[in-house]
């Protein structure tokens, strides 16, 4: 199974992209993930962007793979509970799983009918960039506990 990570806007050089790179070279151990992300749209009115961002976003997401989007308002999940369905994905035979973390003014529908999942990591809204690391890290932590490794650090 492949993970594919849909991200808008750069990583900027800092801290928190050493840290999601050290996270996906974890994850990495245990799945091949790629990293595609898509220009933020900086001008116009919030549904101009709103509506180009989700799609650019779209063209992103292929056509077989299944799609998880970010949203504050999705599904929670503990992490037993996210490795748990990450490992019935595994085991449906799932080629790809596509996580997409829309802009900062979200996505329209289209996406999120497209999705099999909308995910929260929490109710609360962070930056893009530290999602991006939480993201990463919760896919790591999520194979640690479907390979058996210890994952309480």
């Amino acid at each position: 199974m492949k993970l594919r990570l849909v991200l808008v806007g750069k990583n900027a050089p800092g801290p928190l992209t050493q840290a999601l790179e050290e996270m996906l070279e974890r994850v990495r151990r245990s799945a091949p993930v790629e990293v595609h992300v898509v220009p933020e749209i900086t001008s116009g009115e919030v549904e101009h962007k709103r509506k180009v961002g989700t799609q650019r976003l779209m063209e992103a997401v292929k056509d077989d793979a299944m799609v998880v989007l970010l949203d504050e308002r999705g599904k929670q999940f503990t992490s037993e509970g996210f490795a748990a369905q990450v490992g019935r994905w595994r085991d449906q035979g799932a080629r790809t799983i596509t996580f997409v973390v829309g802009g900062a003014y979200g996505v329209e529908e289209p996406l999120r009918r497209r999705a099999q999942l909308v995910l929260a990591l929490s109710s609360m809204t962070f930056p893009h960039q530290l999602v991006r690391v939480f993201l990463a890290e919760q896919l790591y932590r999520a194979f640690s506990i479907l390979d058996g490794r210890p994952y309480h650090h």
